[in-house]
């Protein structure tokens, strides 16, 4: 923190925090209070508007002490990685908790007084049944929170699942069960009220993530941690390097931790603009693109249509300068 403290000088007030990443509600409540206590000491945090955590429903479940130290800390919102309601799929998935656990936590959180709540879910992948992806997201939706993200499963090249894909033992879903299952999500959610802002954020009226919007919008950040990227708002991103271990020799020796860096061309920050615009509702301003083809007008913006939302990645690729 300490040195990184003048990396947002110029860039405005900070507005939001975000605690993520990785698992923040492993941490004792006693290191989480002091890491918040030492970004006071270091950074002006009187003009913040949101501070996020991201938390395990099993770690909100069992643990006493962790929200009366998010509610001192400041902290007033949660992201909960609750990824699906049908307990076969979590426990294939490998998390620590079960559907039950995921409503008792939530419950926890409500009587907690924490009134800005997200959830993640997950879709498209082998043995997810149009069945149960509905019920999944009718349970979701009846509980409300004020904000649902929904990702469709990827396989990590390095992962376990990754293995089992190339031994044939996991085949992924095609395209088309993909496809349904976002039209699902899309529909079941806007039924209920909630509004899609980003491909794959949907909120209840003014809920939406402060924190990533600003990274579609191309503001400055400041990542602290292994592997934590930061960007100048401008032109110049870099990011810390990912070994914990080389992290923590640098600071010991007295010098800033550094994996590697870029500085990008005005066709990079054309394409970033492109890239990022396109994946919100809101779109791109008409100055960026000049023929708009299969984009939607709104007015003031060009935008991908909803019904194609699916397909983004290919109809970005359009617009790229290469």
């Amino acid at each position: 923190m300490d040195l990184r403290r003048g990396y947002l000088e110029g860039c405005g007030p900070i507005k939001t925090l975000y605690f993520g990443g990785g698992t923040p509600s492993l941490l004792p409540a006693s290191t989480f209070e002091k890491i918040c206590a030492d970004l006071r000491s270091v950074f002006d945090l009187s003009e913040v508007e949101e501070f996020t955590v991201e938390v395990n429903p099993e770690d909100i479940a069992t643990r006493a002490d962790l929200l009366p130290a998010f509610k001192a800390a400041g902290v007033n919102r949660i992201s909960m990685g609750v990824q699906s309601f049908v307990d076969r799929h979590l426990k294939w998935m490998n998390r620590r908790h079960d559907a039950a656990t995921a409503l008792k936590a939530l419950e926890k959180l409500r009587a907690a007084g924490f009134d800005n709540i997200s959830i993640d879910l997950i879709f498209g992948f082998a043995g997810l049944t149009d069945e149960e992806w509905l019920a999944t997201l009718r349970q979701a939706a009846a509980l409300k929170p004020e904000h649902i993200s929904a990702y469709q499963m990827s396989i990590d090249p390095e992962s376990i699942l990754a293995e089992k894909a190339a031994r044939g033992e996991y085949t992924e879903p095609d395209d088309e069960t993909c496809a349904r299952q976002y039209s699902m999500l899309q529909d079941t959610l806007e039924a209920a009220g909630y509004r899609q802002y980003e491909i794959s954020n949907f909120c209840l009226p003014g809920c939406y993530s402060r924190h990533n919007s600003a990274y579609w919008t191309r503001e400055a950040y400041l990542g602290l941690g292994p592997a934590a990227h930061s960007f100048n708002g401008c032109d110049r991103r870099e990011w810390n390097p990912p070994s914990v271990e080389e992290y923590c020799s640098a600071l010991e020796a007295g010098h800033l931790p550094y994996g590697g860096g870029e500085r990008l061309t005005i066709e990079d920050v054309y394409n970033e603009r492109i890239m990022l615009g396109l994946r919100t509702a809101r779109g791109v301003d008409k100055d960026l693109i000049k023929e708009p083809g299969i984009l939607q007008d709104t007015g003031d913006t060009y935008r991908i249509p909803r019904d194609k939302f699916f397909i983004c990645d290919s109809i970005i690729e359009d617009f790229l300068l290469t």
